[in-house]
């Protein structure tokens, strides 16, 4: 039953506490669908109280305030912030309950979800391991079956480890001689991961198992006796979500042994902020262990023979690559021969070979450097699959392990591919290729004959067809040129109207922006809406000058590349005054964040995920001291002035008119804790900054994305959407 909307006002007065700030609320929803964005919509709801501490802290001389420092506690510990999130829970669902539309979408997406997804099989010794979903499952079944052909098992459902759908399959494993897998458990989204193993002939799950797993790779030995993981130490009591995680050490496991008889392999005490992943070689003569500083692109190569280590002798470790100064991503070896990507002395990367026993040896080039940037390699069978991004989308090369080209791998059309996961000595592969409007399909590749074949294609519940996509670029605000792709349903291209748009930017950590398929967003698209992505610098799409460009002292021309984007689209009819939204997650976030303080008429709406919010603080948490090497180190005098300067907390203008936002996190976000939202939510709802509601949407039970469960994701987006289109003026219609 639809309460009164004077109702809900009186019920929610009476249960929270207020203090001045104030939003409107929309209409009930009776036959209200054509409001329009930005009308005076009362009554005005108040704010849960929260409260604000007297806190100044110097900063090279910069007095800084910290009011909701109280914020940062545990939600799971802290009374105090647990009641604050519940009462602006409750403030928010009584908001977007009422949204026109929203039960509409969240219909639909529902449908747009319900399709079968393969992900690209794993093979060992003849099987073929894989998961798949129906359509609806909260997360994804792993299957195996005996030949490509064969009749598909059942070998491990996460939907069965919890009630709620929040413990996800992570990351997995065949051993080689394909009698045992392991596999990683994540548990409401958290990063930690616990380690298990099952016997794949009868499903039987060891009893044993190994906690406080987390950014580690997990490779076996050539002779699946055990397996190479990476582990920290176990957090103190009640800090498993907050404390800074540091240490991280190499570690082997025998099977049939307990886990605290594990062997550490490597470590650098010295250096404690460094991460490391293990892979074992092929033919299982070396490990490789990549050491990084957390996200930056500059890795260091340790190598250890393993026949001497697996018979029991010591660990004997041998510098390959030293220094943090260059990329270096493994690709493959042939005894002693190693192949690499790198981007040493080639901004858009090479491949070359390094000599395992001969560390002083300069690298060979193998594939020179290229215009376009050379986005991985992978050895399969006795060749070489290099993929290049271009203009967005993904081209593929086959080359001999010298270089030599063989030819094109014949990839279905524009849109990104993933995958090509394979091993020397065995020519078959398997890759993946989606578009914005296209779903996933798998594909099998033979590098020996080059023949491709479907494996696995999704049945879709739309046209394809029906949609456009277009590539262009629009100049920033010093004169790059800034690619952006635009897509819109296609009578609305062919009209030229302008259309709500829901602008999208990331622009960090060298991580690009390909097209890839969202259910979601295809609702939005499906009622008239238009989706813009911006690859805007410092993401990866032109090698590292591009990611260099927007990092750093160079971080604000991210900001200036997404405002532009934004001006671009209205100046040239593709959005109107009041129909532009801007959407981003994670470093997105923080992008949202710093340019709706910077330019807030610019936006109808403002969708801010988990995003970094605090500039100053967020190197205190988990694993944000990772993110020094693109933001820079508050502590340092040199880079707070910046930090500073464009922090989304720290920025918010009053007596200036904000767009309507609406913040949206995860209670067990342990990458970038909910503290940043919900500080920066607080400092909103405290300013006077326009009558548009400024809210936070906190899940439970949820991280900061991955392994998420369908339900919850198609509840959020139906959420956010419909607050979006609301705001925009897109009205949602039943395609049905």
């Amino acid at each position: 039953m639809q309460l009164p909307a004077r109702l809900i006002a009186a019920l929610l007065a009476m249960s929270v506490l207020i203090h001045g700030g104030a939003y409107a609320e929309p209409a009930a929803m009776g036959g209200a669908a054509g409001l329009t964005a930005g009308a005076s919509a009362k009554p005005l709801i108040r704010y849960p109280a929260t409260r604000a501490l007297d806190l100044v802290e110097d900063h090279f001389g910069v007095k800084v305030r910290d009011p909701y420092r109280w914020l940062e506690q545990d939600v799971r510990r802290d009374k105090a912030v647990e009641d604050w999130v519940a009462a602006e829970n409750r403030v928010t669902r009584a908001y977007l309950d009422k949204l026109p539309g929203r039960d509409l979408l969240r219909k639909r997406m529902a449908k747009l979800f319900d399709y079968g997804r393969f992900s690209t099989p794993r093979k060992a010794a003849g099987l073929y391991f894989y998961t798949y979903n129906s359509g609806l499952q909260n997360q994804s079944p792993l299957y195996v079956r005996q030949g490509l052909h064969g009749e598909q098992r059942l070998l491990l459902d996460p939907n069965a480890l919890a009630d709620d759908g929040t413990t996800a399959l992570a990351e997995w494993e065949p051993a080689p001689n394909g009698r045992l897998l392991l596999y990683a458990t994540q548990d409401a989204g958290t990063d930690w991961r616990t380690l298990h193993m099952l016997d794949v002939a009868t499903g039987r799950t060891f009893h044993e198992n190994i906690p406080w797993v987390k950014f580690s790779s997990l490779s076996w030995d050539a002779r699946s006796e055990g397996f190479f993981y990476s582990r920290f130490e176990a957090p103190a009591p009640g800090e498993a979500f907050q404390s800074a995680s540091r240490g991280q050490k190499v570690w082997y496991h025998r099977v049939g042994t307990p886990a605290a008889q594990d062997r550490m392999v490597y470590e650098t005490p010295d250096r404690p902020e460094l991460n490391h992943r293990a892979r074992v070689t092929d033919d299982g003569q070396w490990l490789v262990i990549t050491s990084s500083r957390g996200t930056e692109a500059r890795q260091e190569i340790t190598l250890i023979a393993l026949n001497g280590f697996l018979a029991g002798g010591p660990v004997k470790t041998r510098p390959l690559v030293r220094g943090l100064q260059n990329e270096w991503r493994f690709v493959g070896s042939r005894g002693d021969t190693m192949w690499f990507v790198t981007n040493l002395d080639a901004p858009n990367s090479r491949l070359v070979t390094l000599d395992a026993r001969r560390s002083r040896r300069r690298p060979a080039e193998i594939v020179a450097q290229r215009a376009q940037t050379l986005s991985g390699a992978s050895m399969i069978g006795s060749r070489i699959v290099i993929a290049y991004l271009a203009d967005t989308r993904t081209y593929a090369e086959l080359v001999e392990m010298d270089g030599r080209r063989v030819g094109d791998v014949p990839l279905p059309g524009i849109g990104t591919a993933a995958g090509f996961a394979g091993k020397g000595g065995d020519p078959e592969t398997f890759f993946s290729f989606s578009g914005f409007t296209m779903p996933s399909t798998v594909y099998r590749y033979d590098t020996g004959t080059g023949t491709i074949e479907i494996f696995a294609q999704p049945r879709l519940a739309f046209d394809p067809e029906a949609f456009v996509t277009v590539q262009l670029t629009y100049p920033s605000k010093d004169g790059t040129m800034i690619p952006m792709t635009i897509i819109r349903r296609r009578d609305i291209a062919i009209s030229g109207r302008t259309a709500p748009t829901l602008l999208y930017g990331y622009g960090g950590f060298n991580i690009s922006l390909n097209p890839g398929f969202s259910a979601t967003r295809l609702a939005w698209l499906e009622q008239g809406g238009a989706v813009a992505i911006a690859n805007l610098r410092g993401g990866g799409e032109f090698g590292q000058s591009w990611h260099d460009a927007g990092r750093l002292q160079n971080k604000q021309n991210v900001f200036d590349d997404f405002i532009a984007a934004g001006e671009y689209l209205k100046a040239n009819g593709y959005t109107g005054k009041d129909q532009l939204a801007v959407e981003g997650r994670s470093n997105g976030g923080l992008l949202v964040g710093a340019v709706v303080n910077q330019r807030p008429d610019l936006f109808a709406a403002a969708l801010p995920s988990v995003g970094v919010m605090d500039m100053l603080r967020f190197d205190k948490f988990t694993v944000g001291r990772f993110w020094i090497d693109d933001y820079g180190d508050p502590g340092k005098a040199e880079d707070f002035p910046l930090l500073y300067s464009y922090s989304p907390y720290h920025n918010i203008l009053p007596g200036k008119d904000y767009p309507a936002i609406l913040v949206t996190t995860g209670d067990t976000d342990d990458r970038v804790v909910p503290a940043h939202s919900f500080k920066y939510a607080a400092a909103l709802q405290a300013a006077d900054i326009g009558p548009k509601p400024h809210l936070i949407r906190v899940e439970t039970r949820t991280g900061h994305g991955s392994g998420k469960p369908v339900d919850k994701v198609i509840d959020e987006y139906s959420d956010i959407y419909a607050f979006a289109a609301y705001w925009t003026g897109l009205k949602i219609s039943d395609p049905d």
